[in-house]
């Protein structure tokens, strides 16, 4: 229960912060909040790739000593799903730019 509240409480953190960033009509009255807007969201998916890559990694090592036959199949599987949290960073990044860009 208590997990669930603090991803409840940090998505509405976000949610307001995006919304406070794209309110803007015309000039850019909340240019600060952009900025912080897009540092703060950037900073928070990397650092989430980062625990997801290294939790994979972990298991992979874990699997990989328990089984040494089954090697390959692990490696094959551990580099794929690298590459997908790799890209979550790089969707993040899209996205922060184009909050500063508008």
């Amino acid at each position: 229960m208590r997990k669930f509240l603090m991803i409840a409480l940090n998505t509405v953190a976000l949610i307001s912060i995006a919304a406070v960033a794209f309110a803007a009509e015309g000039a850019n009255t909340y240019g600060d909040l952009v900025y912080f807007g897009a540092a703060l969201g950037m900073a928070i998916a990397a650092a989430g790739c980062g625990i997801g890559q290294g939790l994979g990694l972990k298991a992979a090592c874990e699997g990989t000593a328990r089984n040494p036959e089954a090697s390959n199949k692990i490696t094959v599987a551990l580099i794929l799903g690298l590459a997908f949290v790799e890209s979550l960073s790089i969707y993040a990044l899209v996205v922060n730019l184009m909050l500063l860009t508008a």
